[in-house]
């Protein structure tokens, strides 16, 4: 929101640079085995992977170095490090071996880069432009958050790239026939395909109604449920190229929109409601 330039980078074998708090024994791999004592068995000083301490030691050994450099865990969210002094502001995220770095001073920023590089083995990627399956595109306003390659990818997994495009997500319709039907479908797929608009709604929050309401069904999906799922595919394909555009140099207040009704699911009465939060004018909840 402050126009400042985000850098990505990645941490080569993140796993291996864990310590372990706890003994832990493996027998001798192939192919370094002692032939002098062939039935010894090896301590583990540090993670390897398929270790099940390996990611807890990771993040451990990651947060007491950024911890060293001055700064401080967000008590919102475990993977956010913030450094603030009087003169310099800097965020650090962390998703397992990818972190983004930002702040307001680009030479604090090349510094930390630097000091992890000495610590770890770290792969500078430059500028942001793909993070968890979503793409960040620089704009004169700020950035265009979007997940069109994602939901190619889901379209051709369903085989309905060639479908044909709709305009609503959901029709009133459907939404009413939304009921228990006698013919079910195939419920592995149906929550795959759920499960994926799930994780879509990051960036694409017009269909988080749709979503929702087809997720009431996964146990056991009927052909008017995997109807309307289609339907909903074939709304993504419409809007590929949506998103959302978070915009620098927007004010800080913070608003928040919600509504409810009364009673007005179709299927059980029960009362629906939602919200989005916004800081200045860009949703973040």
């Amino acid at each position: 929101m402050q126009g400042w330039s985000l850098r990505q980078l990645d941490v080569n074998n993140a796993f291996l640079h864990g310590k372990l708090r706890e003994v832990v024994y493996m027998i001798q791999p192939p192919g370094f085995k002692d032939c002098s004592k062939p039935n010894h068995v090896c301590r583990l000083h540090k993670t390897i992977y398929s270790l099940k301490q390996a990611p807890r030691e990771w993040y451990s050994a990651l947060k007491t170095k950024i911890l060293a450099f001055g700064f401080t865990n967000s008590k919102a969210d475990s993977s956010l490090f913030i450094y603030n002094t009087a003169s310099v502001l800097c965020f650090l995220l962390v998703y397992v071996d990818d972190l983004i770095i930002t702040g307001s001073d680009s030479l604090f920023v090349s510094s930390i880069i630097n000091q992890l590089g000495v610590a770890f083995s770290i792969k500078d990627m430059g500028s942001l432009h793909f993070f968890l399956g979503m793409e960040v595109i620089p704009t004169t306003a700020g950035l265009f958050l979007s997940q069109h390659k994602y939901i190619h990818d889901i379209l051709s997994n369903t085989n309905m790239l060639g479908a044909k495009e709709v305009s609503t997500p959901l029709s009133t319709t459907i939404a009413l026939q939304l009921i228990d039907g006698t013919s079910s479908v195939d419920s592995t797929e149906f929550r795959r395909v759920i499960g994926s608009l799930q994780y879509l709604s990051l960036t694409r929050p017009d269909i988080s109604f749709a979503v929702n309401k087809l997720s009431q069904f996964m146990h056991k999906p009927s052909t008017t449920h995997w109807t309307a799922a289609k339907r909903l595919l074939c709304y993504l394909k419409h809007t590929i190229y949506h998103g959302i555009h978070i915009k620098k140099n927007s004010c800080l207040n913070l608003m928040t929109y919600t509504d409810a009704d009364w009673a007005g699911n179709y299927n059980d009465r029960s009362s629906t409601s939602a919200y989005i939060c916004f800081l200045g004018s860009n949703p973040i909840s």
